[in-house]
C-alpha cells in the first residue's frame, strides 16, 4: 500500500512544470582548529562560480542568493593551510550553515611549501583512511541511504551475499570493526545485531545527522582502540539555530521524521525517530519471517562562551523477529514450501533493545584543547527456539538471555605549537555482563544440554598518545603512537606491558600530486563478552580458566597517491596482517575468527586464545568526487584471508573472496535531475560442507534441524561468484519555504542470482515428518534444498525539508 502511494506521489511530482526558483544561503564561522579562536578576512569561495565573500572580524560569513544545488567550497587564509569542503547541499528549505576549521602551516613563511591540491589526508593517518561525506551517502546507488551499504564501494571492503550488512575489512571477521559518533563510542550500526560480532539487514544511523565520516581501513589512531579491521568515525551536523525545521521521509519500507532547531542562543537540538513497516511488505511477499525495527537519534550542541562546548548524544533501536508460520498457506510451489519450512525450523524468535547515551565536553586554550567523554551503552538480547515452533517446554531447544552493559569515561588532550601536534590520554569502563542460556545441541556427535546463568563485571583502562610532525618543507610527515590496554577480567589481561600497541606512519610528499606513505603498527581487541562470559553447568567461567586474552594483529601497509585534480586522486596499496591469540572454539575446533555473518550469537562456549591467522592483498583506487557534473570512482581489491584449522595447516577463512570491485559513476542533469549506476562484484566465499551421516542421524537431527558442519573439511567449498547492477534517479525540487527529494533506487537491476551453500533438509512425508531410511533404522533420509541470493529490489522514496 504504502508503495502504491508512493509511486502515485511521484507520478504527480513529476507533472509539475512551473516552480518558481528559489534562492538558498550559507553561512558559517572560520575559526582555528585548535584553540577555536576566530579567523577574520578569510576568504571564502563557491567553486566554479563567482560568488564568494570573507569572513567578518568575528570570523562570520554569509553568503546569500545562491541557486540550489550541490557546491564545492574553498577557504584561505594566509598562515593557514587552504580548506576544501567536498559537495556541500544549499537549499531553499534552510540556511546552510558550515563551520570551517583551518590549521596553521608548520613551516616559516620564508620556506618553500609543496601546495598540495589534494583531496585530503592526515598526518597520523597518511593512508587507509577515506571520508564520505552525506551527500555522497544520500545518492550512492544501492544504498538506499544506508551508510554500512556506502562503505561497500570502499577499497578492501566486501560484506556477505545475503541481505546483512556486515563489513567485512581486508580479509578480517565482522566483529573486528568500531564506531563513533562524534567522539563517542556506539557498539554496532545495524539492526538485529548477531551479539559477539556486527552486522545485521538494516542500518541504524539516520544519515540526515551526518556531515561526513572518516572510514579507516588501517593507520588507526592511538586513541581509537579495541579494533583490528576498521575504525568508523560519524560527524554529525548541529541543529538550526535560527528556526525550527524538519524532514519528513517515506520509503519503501520504513518511515521517519528528523525536527531540529533552536533551544536557546548557544544551542540547538536535532532528534528523529523511525518506524519500518517492513513486515507488512515481507508478509505479502510471503517470506517466512516478518523483522520490524525502531529507532531513535538525539544530538544537543552547547556553546559556552568562546572556549567551552558540550555535545550530548543519544542513539537506540527497538527490534523484533517474529516468525510468519503461515508462509505456505495457498502456497503451491513444493520447493518453495520447503525453502520455507527449513527455515521456520531454524529460525528463532528474537528481541533486541539497545541504546548509547554520552557527553562530549570541548575546552579550547591557548594551543590545544581538551575533551572529556562519557557514555553508556546497553544491549539486551533474547531468543527463543520451540522443536516445530509448538510453544511446549517439551519442545524447547534454545532460550538466551543476555545484556551488555558499558560505562565509560574518556579523557584527552591535543595540543599543536611550532608544527607538532601531539595527542594524549587515558580511558576507563566499568562492564556488567550477564547471561542466561538453555541450549539443546550435538558436541562431538553427542546430543548435551546446556544450561547456565552468568554474570561478571570488570574494568577496562587505557593510555595513549600519538606525535606527529611536518618537516622538510612539509615533504615529510612523520607520526608516532603508542597505547596499553588492561581490564581486571583476569591475570593474562591484567598487565599493561603484555599490550603495548606502538604504531608509526610516514609520508613523503615528491611533487605537489604525487606522495609515498607507509605504516605499521601492532593492534589489540578484546574477545567478545559471549567469550568472556561463557560457563559450563557447574558455574564455572570457562574461558577465564582457559587464558583467554587479547586478540593481538600486526599490521604493515604501504601505498602511493597521485592527485591529477584536487578532485580526484588515484590510490594503490597493499597491506599484509598477521593474527595471534584469536579464540579457537574448541567444541567444533575452528577459529571464531570465521563466524559472524549469520544472525543469533557467536562466541557462547569454550575456546582458547591459540587461533593464527593472516590476511595479505593489494587495492587499487581511482576517484572522481563531483567538480562538475560527473562524479565516479573504481576501487578493486585482491585479497586473501586465511586462519589455522584444527592441525595447525593455514586454510582459506570465511572471508577470503580473493576478488573484489565496484564501480560507481554519476551525472548531474539539468532541472535538479540526478541519475547514478554502481556495479559491484564479489568473490565466492568459502563454507564448509555437511557431514551428511551425522547430521542424518535421528538423535542429532531431532535436536539441531539442520546440517551438521564437516569440520575436518573447513571452508573447502565455495559459493558463486556475486555480481549486479544498482540504479538510482533523484529529483529535486525547491520551493520557498520547503523541498523536497524523490528517488527511485533500484538494487540487482537484471536479477543476478548467486549459488550459496545449499540447505540440508530430511525428506518428509505428507504430512511434514522425517522418513526414515530404509536401510539405517537410526537415521532420517536427506536432500538438499537449492539456496540462491539476489533478487531486484526496487525502491522508492520521498524526502520532504521543511
Amino acid at each position: 500500500m504504502f508503495s502504491k502511494i508512493n509511486l502515485l506521489l511521484v507520478i504527480a511530482l513529476l507533472t509539475v512544470s512551473n516552480v518558481l526558483a528559489q534562492t538558498g544561503s550559507i553561512k558559517g564561522r572560520v575559526y582555528n582548529e585548535i584553540n577555536n579562536e576566530s579567523i577574520p578576512f578569510a576568504n571564502i569561495v563557491l567553486d566554479s562560480t563567482q560568488i564568494g565573500t570573507t569572513s567578518d572580524e568575528d570570523g562570520r560569513f554569509e553568503i546569500n542568493n545562491i541557486k540550489p544545488g550541490i557546491y564545492n567550497l574553498t577557504c584561505s587564509f594566509v598562515g593557514f593551510k587552504t580548506s576544501y569542503l567536498y559537495e556541500i547541499t544549499i537549499g531553499s528549505a534552510a540556511v546552510t550553515d558550515i563551520n570551517i576549521a583551518l590549521t596553521e602551516e608548520s613551516a616559516l613563511l620564508d620556506q618553500v611549501v609543496i601546495q598540495t591540491n589534494r583531496i585530503e589526508k592526515s598526518e597520523e593517518s597518511p593512508l587507509s583512511k577515506q571520508t564520505i561525506g552525506a551527500t555522497e551517502i544520500y545518492r550512492n546507488p544501492g544504498a538506499n541511504r544506508d551508510i554500512s551499504r556506502v562503505i561497500q564501494i570502499l577499497p578492501g571492503v566486501a560484506t556477505t551475499v545475503s541481505f546483512r550488512n556486515d563489513i567485512i575489512v581486508r580479509g578480517g571477521a565482522p566483529n573486528e570493526n568500531r564506531f563513533y559518533l562524534d567522539g563517542i563510542e556506539i557498539p554496532n550500526i545495524n539492526h538485529f545485531a548477531t551479539q559477539g560480532s556486527s552486522g545485521g539487514p538494516v542500518g541504524l544511523i539516520n544519515v540526515n545527522f551526518i556531515r561526513d565520516v572518516d572510514f579507516y581501513s588501517g593507520a588507526f589512531p592511538a586513541n581509537r582502540g579495541n579494533t583490528l579491521s576498521s575504525v568508523m568515525d560519524f560527524k554529525q551536523i548541529t541543529g538550526n539555530r535560527e528556526k525550527f525545521g524538519g524532514t519528513f521521509m517515506l520509503g519503501s519500507s520504513d518511515v521517519g521524521l528528523t525536527l531540529n532547531g533552536p533551544t536557546g542562543k548557544n544551542s540547538s537540538f536535532i532528534l528523529s525517530a523511525r518506524r519500518s513497516y517492513l513486515q507488512f511488505l515481507f508478509q505479502a511477499l510471503k517470506l517466512p519471517f516478518l523483522p520490524t525495527y525502531n529507532d531513535f537519534q538525539y544530538k544537543h550542541f552547547f556553546e559556552f562562551g568562546d572556549k567551552d562546548q558540550l555535545t550530548i548524544v543519544g542513539l537506540g533501536a527497538i527490534d523484533n523477529f517474529e516468525l510468519n508460520t503461515e508462509v505456505n498457506d495457498g502456497e503451491t510451489d513444493q520447493e518453495t514450501i520447503e525453502r520455507n519450512n527449513y527455515i521456520l525450523g531454524n529460525l528463532p524468535v528474537n528481541e533486541q533493545w539497545n541504546y548509547t547515551i554520552g557527553a562530549n565536553w570541548k575546552h579550547f586554550s591557548k594551543n590545544s584543547f581538551q575533551n572529556v567523554v562519557i557514555s553508556r551503552n546497553y544491549l539486551n538480547n533474547s531468543a527463543i527456539k520451540y522443536k516445530n515452533n509448538i510453544e511446549d517446554p517439551d519442545n524447547l531447544l534454545y532460550d538466551y538471555n543476555s545484556e551488555e552493559i558499558e560505562n565509560k569515561l574518556r579523557i584527552e588532550s591535543t595540543k599543536r605549537m611550532n608544527g607538532w601536534n601531539w595527542n594524549i590520554g587515558a580511558g576507563f569502563e566499568h562492564v556488567k555482563y550477564t547471561n542466561s542460556t538453555f541450549n539443546e545441541k550435538v558436541i562431538n556427535d553427542q546430543v548435551t544440554t546446556i544450561d547456565f546463568d552468568s554474570e561478571f563485571t570488570m574494568q577496562k583502562y587505557a593510555l595513549f598518545t600519538q606525535v606527529s610532525k611536518s618537516i622538510l618543507s612539509e615533504r615529510l610527515s612523520l607520526s608516532f603512537g603508542i597505547r596499553t590496554d588492561a581490564n581486571s577480567y583476569s591475570d593474562e589481561m591484567s598487565n599493561f606491558l603484555d599490550q603495548l600497541s606502538p604504531r608509526f606512519s610516514a609520508s613523503y610528499q615528491f611533487t605537489e600530486k604525487f606522495s609515498a606513505s607507509f605504516n605499521l603498527g601492532r593492534y589489540f581487541q578484546l574477545p567478545a563478552y559471549t567469550v568472556m562470559g561463557y560457563r559450563d553447568n557447574d558455574e564455572n567461567l570457562v574461558n577465564k580458566d582457559n587464558g583467554i586474552t587479547y586478540i593481538q594483529s600486526d599490521h604493515i601497509v604501504a601505498g602511493v597517491q597521485y592527485n591529477p585534480t584536487r578532485y580526484s586522486k588515484i590510490s594503490v596499496e597493499g597491506f599484509y596482517k598477521k593474527y595471534d591469540n584469536y579464540p579457537f572454539l574448541t567444541n567444533d575446533s575452528i577459529s571464531l575468527a570465521n563466524l559472524g555473518g549469520d544472525f543469533g550469537v557467536i562466541g557462547n562456549e569454550p575456546a582458547v586464545s591459540n587461533s593464527k591467522g593472516r590476511s595479505y592483498g593489494v587495492e587499487f583506487f581511482l576517484q572522481q568526487k563531483l567538480s562538475s557534473s560527473v562524479y565516479g570512482l573504481i576501487s578493486y581489491t585482491f585479497v586473501r584471508s586465511e586462519f589455522q584449522d584444527k592441525n595447525g595447516e593455514y586454510v582459506a577463512s570465511s572471508w577470503d573472496n580473493r576478488h573484489i570491485l565496484n564501480v560507481t559513476a554519476g551525472k548531474k542533469l539539468k532541472k535538479n535531475w540526478e541519475i547514478g549506476a554502481k556495479f559491484r562484484f564479489l568473490g565466492g566465499s568459502p563454507y564448509t560442507p555437511y557431514d551428511i551421516e551425522e547430521s542424518s542421524k535421528k538423535v542429532n537431527w531431532d535436536v539441531t534441524q539442520r546440517g551438521i558442519n564437516d569440520w575436518d573439511q573447513l571452508n573447502t567449498q565455495r559459493n558463486g561468484n556475486s555480481h549486479g547492477l544498482d540504479f538510482r534517479v533523484d529529483k529535486r525540487w525547491f520551493f520557498e519555504k520547503w523541498a523536497l527529494n524523490a528517488y527511485l533506487d533500484i538494487q540487482n537491476l537484471y536479477g543476478f542470482k548467486t549459488e550459496i551453500q545449499p540447505f540440508l533438509d530430511v525428506v518428509r512425508d505428507d504430512n511434514g515428518n522425517p522418513i526414515e531410511d530404509p536401510n539405517n533404522p537410526d537415521s532420517y533420509l536427506t536432500r538438499e534444498i537449492e539456496n540462491t541470493a539476489g533478487t531486484i529490489l526496487p525502491s522508492i522514496g520521498l524526502m520532504i525539508e521543511f
